[in-house]
């Protein structure tokens, strides 16, 4: 889901003004323009046909979207390393038909991007985010279809041959650079890539999924490059909505099991602990099957908590989950607790996790990625202050 940030709504950044500077240390306040209509915008209403690889890249006539890649890496020496780079836009307006006369400016353009970036280091511990953001003009970012193209900045997923996406991003501490290769066909979400959000018509998402996603290359701690391979998990979700009334925050779910099977499950949660009934999941059996899951499929229980020393935030930190309809039960946590991002968009958790147990007779193990928001700021609250009265 992202956040993954869904982040429907964290990432509404048309409520934000962030200076940045130019090459001539000019400071340009690109997010000056008003907030979008969402009338304005397409919505998510009815499950459509899917196109790839046209649907790998933007559509602009929603209002929000992200591409979305989480990892579980390893060294030959069993040194492990999870990943996140996911790119975000954020329309400000609908794209004209034609080019307005007067709005020529190369600075100009309807389209936000910002991108999260994230090392988690398990064997030191160690947790090292970044955030960046841009317009979607000059080539300092956007999104292209073929050849598939998401960067900003020196931050990309790029194809680099069909079926192979290079992902490269680098900052002072930490780098990667990792050769994803797609070996399946995308998995589409809800019902056939509608994933419905909230109760309200139009309070979903086109969403699919590309998993057991094998994956090689680089990754750099501090001047030290490690050669790491392992499984990535792609999402790629856009929409223009928001979540229902009362919605504080969602707990996400995604793990790639050693027999090929992949597991996706988001959790809408209310303040008083109950579940929106919108809440869903998918299963992926190993050779590409898959099985709805609604929100009574399954029973989830939190067994720990972590609580974040910066921000004060208590997460979820040891999970039980069961799915009767699969025989499945599994138990995880995470591989280590600290993972929280607090940027400046949002402060929520978001890190690298396994899990084991069972499926009818035989053992799983897998690891993957969780994402929780809402449990440092409440969801609801967020865009209340971010919607302009």
């Amino acid at each position: 889901m992202k956040l993954v940030i869904l982040l429907v709504g964290l990432v509404s950044l048309s409520w934000l003004w962030v200076p940045m500077a130019n090459a001539a240390g000019t400071q340009l306040n690109w997010l000056e323009a008003p907030p979008a209509d969402t009338a304005q915008f397409e919505k998510a209403m009815a499950p459509k046909p899917w196109q790839f690889p046209q649907d790998f890249g933007a559509h602009e006539d929603y209002q929000t979207e992200w591409w979305y890649y989480t990892g579980n890496m390893a060294t030959d020496e069993g040194r492990e390393f999870g990943f996140q780079l996911t790119f975000f836009r954020q329309a400000l307006a609908p794209e004209p038909a034609q080019p307005v006369a007067n709005q020529a400016s190369h600075w100009r353009s309807n389209q936000v991007y910002s991108a999260h970036f994230t090392i988690s280091d398990i064997a030191q511990k160690k947790f090292y985010p970044y955030e960046r953001f841009s317009r979607g003009t000059v080539g300092l970012a956007g999104a292209e279809t073929e050849p598939y193209h998401v960067w900003l900045e020196d931050w990309s997923a790029t194809e680099v041959a069909p079926g192979q996406v290079r992902l490269q991003a680098q900052t002072a501490e930490v780098a990667l650079d990792l050769l994803v290769e797609q070996t399946r066909p995308p998995v589409l979400q809800g019902d056939h890539g509608l994933s419905i959000k909230g109760l309200e018509p139009g309070n979903a998402s086109y969403y699919y999924s590309l998993v057991q996603q094998p994956t090689t290359g680089t990754i750099t701690v501090q001047g030290h490059p490690y050669s790491v391979s392992g499984l990535t998990w792609k999402d790629h979700e856009y929409s223009t909505s928001s979540l229902s009334a009362g919605t504080v925050g969602w707990d996400w779910f995604s793990m790639q099991f050693d027999n090929g099977s992949a597991l996706m499950l988001y959790l809408l949660r209310h303040e008083d602990g109950t579940l929106e009934t919108t809440s869903a999941g998918t299963f992926i059996a190993p050779a590409g099957e898959t099985t709805p899951l609604s929100w009574q499929d399954w029973q989830l229980k939190v067994l720990d908590t972590w609580k974040s020393p910066k921000t004060g935030a208590v997460y979820p930190a040891k999970w039980t989950i069961e799915i009767p309809k699969l025989a499945l039960t599994l138990q995880g946590q995470p591989l280590m607790p600290n993972q929280e991002l607090n940027v400046a968009t949002a402060t929520y958790w978001e890190g690298a996790v396994e899990f084991d147990g069972q499926q009818a007779n035989e053992t799983l193990h897998g690891k993957g990625y969780v994402e929780l928001t809402g449990y440092a700021d409440r969801l609801d609250a967020l865009l209340s202050a971010r919607t302009p009265t």
